[in-house]
């Protein structure tokens, strides 16, 4: 079996960002709005939409993009959502 890890970015219902990553972009996005085990910093921003997802082949790629992505500014992490939206829309 192929393991695929998501990298992930969150909008929570007080317009902040949460970055994080998952081997289930659906069963982590029904716990960050559901569950108690969901983020911490989620749990009392929910409902929380995805934004943005993205694939690496190991966990340690995919932890490596995580911490890329926490350091970015949020102006920084709204273009690479963007930008990564309108990709998809091209393909």
């Amino acid at each position: 079996t192929i393991s695929v890890d998501y990298v992930y970015i969150l909008l929570c219902a007080d317009n902040t960002l949460y970055t994080g990553i998952t081997t289930d972009i659906v069963r982590r996005l029904d716990e960050h709005n559901t569950k108690p085990n969901g983020a911490a910093y989620t749990h009392g921003r929910r409902p929380v939409t995805l934004v943005y997802s993205d694939t690496r082949t190991n966990r340690a790629e995919a932890s490596k993009e995580e911490a890329r992505i926490k350091k970015l500014s949020r102006k920084e992490k709204l273009l690479l959502i963007a930008d990564h939206g309108n990709r998809n829309k091209t393909k």
